[in-house]
């Protein structure tokens, strides 16, 4: 998957939506019901890696990786950057955002999960 087509598949899933933050973060975010659940580094020199959240047993496995790193300031809640998603399996990345968009759509409040239900049920 390319740049544009992860973005695709993570604004396709229901409640989602993306914020793209200037200096000093320089991250473009996307969130699901206001949880955030993937990010894409803006600028040089990491421009366009990919931030997900896993589970523990799964960031030291992906850490162990070439190409897989600990998100900077995020790596303690178990998220990790992918420096080359293109590099990445397919169906693996897509496995790594469903985790990570259902781990943040659980955190969220009774009401918000019950609007998510909705959505996802429309779509």
């Amino acid at each position: 998957m390319n740049i544009e087509q992860i973005q695709h598949y993570c604004l396709a899933l229901p409640g989602v939506d993306r914020t793209e933050y200037g200096a000093p973060s320089n991250v473009l975010v996307f969130y699901v019901l206001g949880r955030k659940f993937a990010y894409f580094k803006t600028s040089e020199p990491e421009r366009w890696r990919f931030s997900v959240r896993t589970t523990p047993e799964r960031f030291l496995e992906l850490t162990d990786q070439d190409g897989v790193k600990p998100a900077r300031y995020m790596h303690r809640f178990h998220w990790v950057s992918i420096v080359d998603a293109t590099a990445f399996n397919e169906d693996y990345l897509r496995e790594l955002i469903d985790w990570s968009y259902d781990k943040a759509a659980a955190g969220l409040p009774k009401k918000r999960r019950l609007a998510l239900a909705q959505l996802a049920s429309e779509a």
